[in-house]
């Protein structure tokens, strides 16, 4: 027996239109979701294009784990560097980061007058090497003093810093001393402010009117990169493209790689760095034995302990340091 149920007017198109609609809808969620991985494909692909690269690895044989070497180049005349009447480019900072496969994660400073022999050139401040044959010499002289391949090198124009710390809109630091240095351009007042770009620079080349000279530095500097990592929210950057693309100009604008690197090295790195500085990480110096060495016409350096060194860097390689902080001024 057929419906003898009134039909409603315009009921007969209500089903294609639903139909209609539910097909928008899902064509509209497909080409949202094209988009939302296409985007970060594009990204990469682009990031990947902006990188500065350089000859900078040797064929030294590969060591456990992974381990990168970071430099602070500081090119005189750049962005927020003040003159100081030295030419050319010199690196006040180095970092040694090393990923062991097991155990935590290492980033130990070597402070750029580290007394070594240095190839083609005899005893020196390690910094010398960079100045005299560049990243590939200062590759080269860091893996006879460790032991450990660099298996990536990044250089970090400090003058570029400040273009990052203010694509995260500044960070804020804690130094416990005043401190006014006209030849960085420091000025501080003890306690823990926010800084900008150009702050940030300051505050990252600072030594003389610091008491413990580059080994103040070089805390300062891993404190600085740890606040800029900290000010990184991967989840709001994803839904805000431009601040991706305002971040990763500033960050590839400052930064060189060697030549098999790409934007997921620079990824590795920065996790790795990340892990270095939180609780279960390793940070500090190797064992130093006098800050004040002066061997014959080299002039003051720092001497690493040699009767530690070995067992140091061993220790480094195989993940077995304690979690925490190492080394500083000798006792």
């Amino acid at each position: 027996m057929a419906d003898a149920r009134p039909t409603r007017p315009g009921a007969e198109a209500a089903g294609p239109r639903r139909t209609h609609r539910v097909r928008l809808a899902v064509l509209v969620l497909v080409v949202l979701l094209v988009l939302a991985l296409a985007w970060p494909v594009g990204l990469a692909v682009w990031a990947n294009k902006k990188i500065q690269h350089t000859a900078a690895l040797s064929s030294a044989a590969a060591t456990p784990g992974t381990t990168y070497l970071i430099a602070g180049s500081d090119a005189r005349g750049g962005d927020g560097i003040p003159q100081d009447g030295t030419q050319g480019a010199r690196t006040d900072t180095i970092l040694l980061l090393h990923v062991p496969q097991h155990g935590p994660t290492s980033l130990i400073s070597l402070p750029r007058d580290t007394y070594v022999t240095i190839d083609g050139h005899g005893p020196a401040k390690l910094n010398a090497a960079f100045a005299w044959g560049g990243a590939p010499l200062l590759v080269h002289t860091v893996e006879q003093l460790t032991g450990l391949k660099i298996d990536h090198y990044a250089e970090v124009g400090l003058g570029g810093v400040k273009d990052v710390v203010d694509a995260v809109g500044g960070v804020n630091v804690c130094y416990n001393r005043d401190a006014n240095d006209p030849e960085s351009g420091m000025v501080w007042t003890a306690g823990c402010h926010d800084i900008n770009g150009t702050q940030a620079v300051a505050y990252s080349r600072m030594r003389k009117a610091d008491p413990e000279g580059d080994i103040g530095r070089e805390k300062r500097q891993r404190q600085l990169v740890g606040a800029i990592l900290g000010k990184l929210d991967v989840a709001s950057l994803v839904w805000h493209p431009s601040e991706q693309v305002k971040l990763i100009d500033a960050g590839t604008g400052a930064l060189t790689l060697d030549n098999q690197a790409n934007i997921r090295t620079l990824a590795s790195l920065a996790l790795a760095f990340r892990a270095a500085n939180g609780p279960g990480g390793v940070t500090g110096t190797p064992p130093l034995k006098s800050i004040d060495y002066r061997p014959g016409n080299v002039g003051s350096t720092v001497l690493i302990d040699p009767a530690k060194a070995p067992a140091f860097w061993q220790q480094v390689r195989d993940g077995k340091l304690p979690a925490g902080t190492v080394g500083g001024i000798p006792g």
